[in-house]
C-alpha cells in the first residue's frame, strides 16, 4: 500500500478519534486528551493512537484507563464515519512530549526570573559588552557604525556619497 494512502488513512483516524473523544465520550475519567498523531500499519489492520494528557500521573493513569475501555465504542464510530476495509484496532500511548516540553519551559522562565541565577548573569552580559565596543575608538567596526548612524539620521554630509540616489543601499564595510 503507498504511504500516501496509508498518511491519508492516519490524519482521518487521527481526527475521528479526536472528535469521538472529545464530543462522543461520556466517561469522565476521559479528560484533557488530546490526540496527537496515528501511525497505521501497513496492512491497516492496526493503529497506534499517541495521546497527551494534562494533569498529574494519576489523571493520566485514569485517563488511559478510560481510552482502553472506550476502545470499542472508537472503533465502532471509526467503522461508521471512515470507509474502510477493515476498521483498525486501537492501541493508546501516552506520548510525554507535551508535558517535557512545559516543564522545560516553565523551568527556563523560573531560571531567567531568578536575579542570583546564572541565567541572570547573562542577560546583563551582552549590554556590558556591546557598550564596550562602541565606546572603543580603536575598533575598527567602530567606524563602520558611525557610517550606518550617519546615513541612517542626522549627518547626512558626513555618509559618503551623500545625495546620490541609492547610496543608503551601498554597504560600506571592508
Amino acid at each position: 500500500m503507498s504511504s500516501r494512502r496509508i498518511a491519508k488513512v492516519a490524519e482521518a483516524l487521527r481526527e475521528t478519534i479526536s472528535m469521538t473523544v472529545l464530543f462522543g465520550l461520556k466517561d469522565p475519567r476521559v479528560k484533557n486528551v488530546t490526540v496527537l498523531r496515528t501511525e497505521v500499519s501497513p496492512d491497516l489492520k492496526s493503529a497506534r493512537v499517541y495521546v497527551s494528557v494534562m494533569g498529574d500521573e494519576k489523571v493520566q493513569a485514569l485517563a488511559m484507563h478510560g481510552l482502553r475501555s472506550a476502545r470499542g465504542f472508537i472503533q465502532s464510530q471509526i467503522a461508521e464515519r471512515l470507509e474502510l476495509r477493515y476498521t483498525p484496532i486501537l492501541s493508546f500511548v501516552l506520548d510525554p512530549g507535551v508535558k517535557l516540553s512545559i516543564e522545560t519551559s516553565s523551568l527556563i522562565r523560573q531560571a531567567l526570573s531568578e536575579p542570583g541565577s546564572v541565567a541572570g548573569g547573562l542577560s546583563d552580559g551582552p549590554g556590558d559588552s556591546t557598550d564596550e565596543s562602541i565606546d572603543d575608538a580603536g575598533d575598527e567596526d567602530a567606524g563602520d557604525r558611525s557610517s550606518f548612524t550617519a546615513e541612517a539620521g542626522g549627518g547626512a554630509d558626513d555618509a559618503p556619497d551623500a545625495g546620490h540616489p541609492g547610496s543608503e543601499l551601498e554597504d560600506t564595510s571592508e
